[in-house]
């Protein structure tokens, strides 16, 4: 008897026209595709057939275990794996012997995207030893990171802004949709609007601070903030709040660094301004008593700062990868795909700043290869010809069941023992 058509079930997708794109795409390969949706700015970009799911949270598991059952669902694809609707699919997907995937921006960004089976960050099944990601990187092609999708900042944020506000204002249809979101979805959007006003400014300032350290004999650290509501702080770190990891480096750098040491912290470029990191990070620097040697920065160059900075430090943001290719020691405080020996420090934040572990440029350029070989798939969510090419490689991987490979990946995720050592529910 022939094989029944692959099924796959489309749950919450980015704020881009990829998510419509890809389910045709997937018929055309022959594949049967469900969505279901969960909000009106996720059928916006949709804009087709689909199940809508308008119940509470606390029911969902039901739901999608019957729909799995009725619709024959062998894959299940999602945006942002630790969305609470998305958390739970994996779990029943893994009770239920289907394939779950996820999708996500890329760790080699711009240009890339992640797409990885299992999970990511706790839950990424990607090697964290160097043995194997050496290993990895001999059979896989070098990587194409010439930048050839670039989108503007307005394209993106018009998206961001379109697919939030619709589900804010037709929330009516979807009266128990649980975003997730850390902050209040309008207020959020209001924020980040009025920031915009005030970026020139900061921006000029940061730039004239930056020139200060590069021109100035004094090492420093950069500290490098990422955003409160990002699931990499609630799902991949032991802080339930950034200003927990600000109070926790200022103290570690007032006791420990050399003393002509300064420390410059960035803020992220899309922070919402809404916690006022540059008060809380004067207030930290103050009660630590090293206030007149730790800089607050909303801009300015990073790859500068970085090829002269003795040391930089963030929880688990991409700008990890930044820094490491610039070999610039960095230490990690939360979980991180790149915190591996050889590449990151590996002792506590107190020696970090006497003696930090340097980056081996070998095993570097090996990662990089590793991870593009396996769990990155080259395009864009917004670039035409980008959605194109990431498209194309999203079914062919899938489609082949070589989502993850050459797949020389650990059965259980290497790093879910070091997370639960940091206190992190896994």
């Amino acid at each position: 008897m022939p094989q029944p058509a692959p099924a796959i079930l489309f749950l919450m997708g980015p704020s881009s026209p990829l998510w419509r794109e890809l389910g045709y795409a997937f018929e055309a390969k022959g594949c049967r595709v469900v969505k279901v949706c969960f909000a009106m700015g996720d059928w916006l970009y949709w804009r087709r057939s689909a199940y809508h799911y308008r119940g509470r949270l606390s029911r969902w598991r039901a739901y999608l275990e019957k729909l799995i059952a009725r619709e024959g669902i062998t894959t299940i694809l999602y945006y942002a794996d630790r969305q609470p609707y998305h958390a739970v699919a994996a779990e029943v997907a893994r009770a239920c012997g289907v394939q779950a995937i996820s999708l996500e921006n890329g760790y080699l960004r711009p240009d890339w995207l992640t797409l990885e089976r299992g999970g990511m960050g706790v839950h990424s099944h990607f090697p964290a030893d160097a043995a194997t990601i050496r290993r990895i990187a001999s059979s896989v092609p070098e990587p194409d990171l010439d930048v050839r999708y670039a989108h503007g900042f307005w394209t993106e944020m018009i998206h961001e802004v379109t697919y939030h506000l619709f589900n804010y204002s037709w929330r009516v249809f979807y009266p128990f949709y649980c975003s997730g979101k850390y902050y209040d979805t309008l207020l959020e959007v209001l924020l980040g609007i009025r920031g915009l006003f005030g970026r020139s400014t900061s921006a000029t300032a940061a730039q004239r601070l930056v020139a200060e350290r590069l021109a100035g004999d004094a090492p420093f650290f950069v500290c490098v903030l990422q955003l409160q509501g990002d699931y990499q702080i609630r799902a991949n770190s032991p802080y339930t709040h950034i200003r927990q990891m600000i109070d926790e480096v200022v103290a570690s750098f007032a006791r420990h660094a050399p003393q002509g040491a300064r420390l410059v912290v960035k803020q992220h470029p899309h922070d919402n301004n809404r916690e006022n990191w540059a008060r809380q990070t004067r207030e930290a620097a103050t009660e630590a008593g090293i206030g007149p040697r730790v800089d607050f920065i909303d801009g300015g160059d990073l790859g500068a700062l970085l090829d002269r900075a003795a040391g930089c430090v963030m929880i688990n943001s991409t700008v990890g990868l930044f820094a490491l290719r610039h070999t610039c020691p960095t230490k990690t405080l939360g979980i991180a795909i790149y915190d591996v020996p050889g590449l990151t420090h590996q002792g506590s934040l107190d020696s970090f700043w006497i003696t930090p572990d340097p980056v081996d440029p070998a095993l570097m350029q090996d990662f990089v290869r590793a991870l593009a070989g396996t769990i990155q798939v080259k395009g864009s969510f917004y670039h035409p010809e980008g959605r194109r090419a990431a498209i194309d490689a999203i079914v062919e991987r899938v489609h082949t069941g070589s989502v993850n490979a050459p797949d020389a990946f650990e059965a259980v995720p290497p790093r879910l023992e070091k997370a639960r050592e940091m206190g992190i529910e896994a």
